[in-house]
């Protein structure tokens, strides 16, 4: 089955939002290469902030490789389990261009990873249309997507533009987006700055496949402000911005041959109206 935005969305409360069940064993994670706080937290369905003050640590970015990392949730006694997370995978059918590097670029994994979960060779060639394996981690797998929002009619078509309204672009024509995945998509210019619209740290920075690439701020009061369509970021997973920080530069849409921005916000597991959302 090609990867499956639908599909993910299922499990996002699960990836994002939900606290870790107890365990009658402490787990202890040992942080591996190319793996961070936030996406460590995520595997194991606990939030970043947890995983920060169990560990009583103060910056994320300070964590190195070989670190042994408490999990929240999984109890307090003598027995202790060294683990990694459960790795789930979706598949992806090559597209026409599609390499293994670029691939592993696109999904956030490794080179070596990418060959080691699908079993090629270094030296193997990918072909259109087939299909391979890659992890089951996309936009949707860090959002919440449940439940239909104030505000949002179901129309997709040009909304007219409120001048008192501040978007992360100059915006010059905005559409709701409905369905699984409420939100906006605001047309602008390439290469124009997108500006966060408030404080907060920055919880996911990168590639996600027909979002481009994505910076997710998680704020106080439990929003998550979500920022798609870029084409390079400027920020990275654990980083702390203020409103009107500098995410990334906006790049084109393949689908709609347009320089538009996909934004969403939720607060817990419920998508808020952006025009309607809080700004800094």
């Amino acid at each position: 089955m090609e990867l499956s935005l639908n599909r993910l969305l299922f499990f996002a409360v699960l990836s994002f939002l939900v606290s870790g069940f107890g365990f009658s064993e402490e787990k202890i994670h040992v942080m591996r290469q190319g793996e961070t706080i936030y996406s460590i937290a995520r595997s194991y369905g606990v939030s970043p902030q947890e995983m920060l003050t169990l560990n009583k640590i103060s910056d994320a970015r300070t964590v190195q490789v070989g670190a042994r990392l408490r999990i929240p949730g999984s109890g307090n006694s003598s027995s202790v389990t060294i683990t990694t997370p459960r790795q789930s995978y979706d598949e992806y059918r090559v597209e026409r261009n599609d390499t293994l590097f670029s691939l592993a670029r696109r999904f956030g994994i490794s080179l070596p990873e990418l060959l080691e979960m699908n079993g090629f060779a270094p030296n193997y060639v990918l072909k259109a249309g087939e299909k391979i394996r890659v992890p089951a981690q996309g936009l949707a797998a860090q959002l919440p997507a449940l439940g239909q929002p104030s505000g949002i009619t179901g129309n997709t078509a040009p909304t007219r533009l409120d001048p008192s309204i501040r978007w992360p672009i100059k915006a010059k024509e905005i559409s709701y987006i409905t369905g699984k995945l409420y939100g906006v998509q605001v047309t602008g210019e390439r290469q124009e700055e997108v500006k966060s619209l408030t404080g907060g740290t920055v919880v996911t920075a990168g590639p996600f496949r027909g979002f481009g690439r994505v910076a997710i701020v998680q704020t106080e009061g439990g929003y998550l402000y979500v920022y798609g369509g870029c084409e390079t970021l400027s920020v990275k997973e654990g980083d702390k911005i203020t409103s009107g920080t500098e995410l990334g530069k906006l790049g084109i849409d393949t689908k709609s041959a347009k320089s538009q921005l996909f934004f969403f916000v939720f607060r817990g597991n419920t998508p808020i109206d952006p025009a309607k959302a809080p700004r800094a």
